[in-house]
């Protein structure tokens, strides 16, 4: 296997756990983590407990994988660009966000967008510029 590319399907991979992770954590559904430990916290079930640690793992690995290759500025800037295609979308009538519960989604939905773009970009800017990411150096 080469480690160097990353094939379609490990794109959509990594943006669909992206955004599992995201919904199961939180969703204006009232079916996701939040919701299932909200009614009975701080008291929690061991299930309840073993799924939480699962969820912050994950938030942890995407999180740090995502501030290591894009960075708060390339963040802001993919969040920025998702805002101006909504206003983009909103302005010409293509989108309507009238209910509290769609900006929500929206919301979420961008997230795990960030999240997996965040996984994948060491992949894509090796591609583009031909310099790989390193976060560290081990001695011999």
């Amino acid at each position: 296997m080469n480690n160097d590319t990353m094939s379609t399907r490990g794109v959509l991979a990594r943006m669909l756990a992206a955004q599992a992770l995201v919904q199961l954590t939180v969703n204006p559904s009232g079916h996701s983590y939040f919701h299932w430990v909200a009614g009975n916290f701080p008291h929690l079930s061991a299930l309840q407990a073993v799924s939480g640690l699962l969820l912050l793992i994950g938030w942890v690995i995407f999180a740090t994988a995502t501030l290591r290759s894009l960075g708060w500025l390339g963040m802001a800037l993919i969040v920025a660009l998702f805002a101006a295609l909504i206003w983009l979308a909103v302005s010409q009538g293509w989108l309507k966000l009238t209910a509290g519960s769609a900006w929500s989604w929206l919301a979420l939905f961008i997230t795990g967008i960030v999240l997996g773009i965040g996984m994948c970009w060491s992949f894509v800017r090796r591609r583009l510029s031909g310099q790989a990411d390193v976060d560290e150096v081990h001695g011999r």
